[in-house]
C-alpha cells in the first residue's frame, strides 16, 4: 500500500513536465515563465514538509499520508476552474496544493519503507519502493501526451496570422485540454484514500515512543547529524538536476530537432523515466552487494558524462544523450535520502522532513535553467547548470560513508 503512494505522486510529478510544454501554447507563456510550474509545485513541498514531519510526530504515519492523499484530490480538482477562468496563477496555486498533499506522502512514506525492516537493507528497500515512482514517472507523460497534447501545433508565423478570435479560441481549447485527465487523477487519488485508511498498518517502535522523546528536543536538533546535513544539500542539487533535466526535455528535443512532434518527444520522455525504473531495479539489486554510497558515486558519474555529451553533440546523439541520462539519476534520491537518515532512530521522521524540504531545489534550478536557455545560449547549454548540480552529488557519495562513520562515533562517546 506505500508502494503505491510513490506510484501516485510519481504521476503527479511528471505530469508537470508536460505542463510546462502544455501552457507554453494554451497561455503564451515563454520558458522562463512555464517553469513557475515546477517552482510553485516544490515551494508547496518547502513549506509543508516541516510540518508534515510534525504531524507525523504527533499523529503518526498513516495519518499524515490520509492527510497528504486528501489535499492531493483537492489541488487535482482546482484543475477545473483553473481551465474554465484560463487563469496561470489559478493553475499555479493548484499545483501548490498537490504538492503540499504530496510533501506530506513523501514525509511520510520514505522513512517509513526506510524503518519497515533491517537497517542495512534500507537503501535497497527504498530503491524498490522508489521503483513504483518511474512507474508513475512513466505513466504520467503517456497520460499527457494522450489526453493533454491535442495534436495541434502551429508555427509562430501561423499563430501570428491568426485572427484575435482564433486564436484566442485556439488557446482556450488547450487550455481545457487538462481539465478531464486532473479530474480522473483526483478521483483514483479518493480510492486510494478509502483503501489506505481501511488497511492497518503495523505501529512502529518510533512511532510508540518518538513523541516522548522527541518532543522535548527543538526541531533543530536533528541537524547536528552531519550525514543530514550534506545529504539536504546533494538532494537540493539532485532535484533540482532531475525536475530541470525532464522539465526541458521535451522543448530540448524540440529545439535540436524541430520537425520532431510533440507527442513523439513526450512518448521519449516516458520511455526515459522507464529507464529510469531499471535502473532503480539495477540499484536493487546491485546495493546488496555493493556499499550503497559507492554506487552512488559510480551512477552520478555517469549521469554527468551523458549531461555533458547532450551539451556538447547534435542531432539524434544530443537527444539520446539527455535520455539516458535518467538510467544513471535512477538511484540518487532514494540512495542520498536513506544515507541521509542513517542511525538517526526516533528522529527519523523529523530528519525526512528536512530532505524533503530540500526538493525547493526543484523550483530554483529549472527557472535559473530556463532564464539561461532565453539568454540566448539556448536550451543545449543551459543544461551546464543540471551537471553542475549532478557533481555536487557526487562529492556526496566520496564523503558520505565518512560523514556517517564519524556521526556513529559521535554518538557512541555520548552515549557513554
Amino acid at each position: 500500500m506505500v508502494a503505491s503512494l510513490f506510484l501516485a505522486w510519481g504521476v503527479a510529478g511528471s505530469l508537470n513536465d508536460v505542463l510546462v510544454r502544455q501552457f507554453q501554447k494554451a497561455l503564451a507563456l515563454n520558458r522562463t515563465q512555464s517553469s513557475l510550474i515546477q517552482f510553485a509545485f516544490y515551494v508547496g513541498y518547502f513549506c509543508a514538509a516541516l510540518p508534515a514531519g510534525l504531524v507525523i510526530r504527533r499523529f503518526g504515519y498513516k495519518r499524515a499520508i490520509l492527510a497528504g492523499l486528501s489535499l492531493y484530490a483537492v489541488g487535482a480538482m482546482l484543475f477545473y476552474p483553473a481551465a474554465e477562468l484560463e487563469r496561470f496563477s489559478i493553475f499555479l496555486a493548484a499545483l501548490y496544493v498537490i504538492a503540499i498533499g504530496l510533501a506530506f506522502l513523501e514525509t511520510a512514506a520514505n522513512p517509513y519503507v526506510s524503518i519497515l525492516g533491517a537497517p542495512q537493507t534500507a537503501a535497497s528497500r527504498l530503491n524498490l519502493a522508489q521503483s513504483f515512482w518511474c512507474v508513475g514517472a512513466t505513466l504520467g507523460p503517456l497520460i499527457g501526451g494522450r489526453f493533454i497534447f491535442s495534436g495541434i501545433e502551429h508555427s509562430p508565423a501561423e499563430l501570428a496570422a491568426m485572427s484575435a478570435a482564433n486564436l484566442a479560441a485556439y488557446r482556450s481549447s488547450e487550455a481545457h485540454m487538462v481539465q478531464a485527465p486532473y479530474l480522473v487523477v483526483a478521483g483514483l487519488v479518493i480510492l486510494l484514500a478509502v483503501a489506505i485508511g481501511r488497511t492497518p498498518f503495523p505501529v512502529l517502535a518510533v512511532e510508540r515512543t518518538g513523541a516522548d522523546v522527541t518532543g522535548r528536543r527543538p526541531i533543530f536538533a536533528v541537524l547536528r547529524h552531519r550525514q543530514l546535513r550534506y545529504a539536504v544539500l546533494a538532494q537540493f542539487a539532485y532535484t533540482g538536476a532531475q525536475i530541470a533535466i525532464l522539465s526541458f526535455f521535451i522543448d530540448f528535443t524540440k529545439a535540436v530537432m524541430p520537425h520532431m512532434p510533440e507527442r513523439t518527444t513526450a512518448f521519449f520522455l516516458s520511455s526515459s523515466l522507464a529507464l529510469m525504473f531499471l535502473g532503480r531495479l539495477v540499484g536493487v539489486v546491485v546495493q546488496r552487494k555493493m556499499h550503497p554510497a559507492r554506487l552512488l558515486f559510480f551512477f552520478c558519474c555517469g549521469a554527468m558524462m551523458l549531461c555533458a555529451a547532450a551539451i556538447l553533440t547534435h542531432g539524434v546523439s544530443a537527444i539520446a544523450s539527455l535520455w539516458g541520462t535518467a538510467f544513471f539519476m535512477s538511484v540518487i534520491f532514494p540512495t542520498v535520502f536513506s544515507l541521509g537518515v542513517t542511525n538517526l532512530g526516533d528522529e527519523t521522521g523529523l530528519g525526512a522532513s528536512y530532505l524533503i524540504m530540500s526538493v525547493i531545489g526543484a523550483a530554483l534550478i529549472p527557472p535559473l535553467t530556463g532564464l539561461v536557455s532565453d539568454w540566448q545560449t539556448g536550451i543545449q547549454k543551459a543544461m551546464t547548470l543540471p551537471l553542475v548540480c549532478l557533481a555536487v552529488c557526487a562529492g556526496y557519495a566520496l564523503a558520505a560513508p565518512r560523514l556517517i562513520a564519524a556521526d556513529g562515533a559521535q554518538a557512541s562517546r555520548t552515549a557513554r
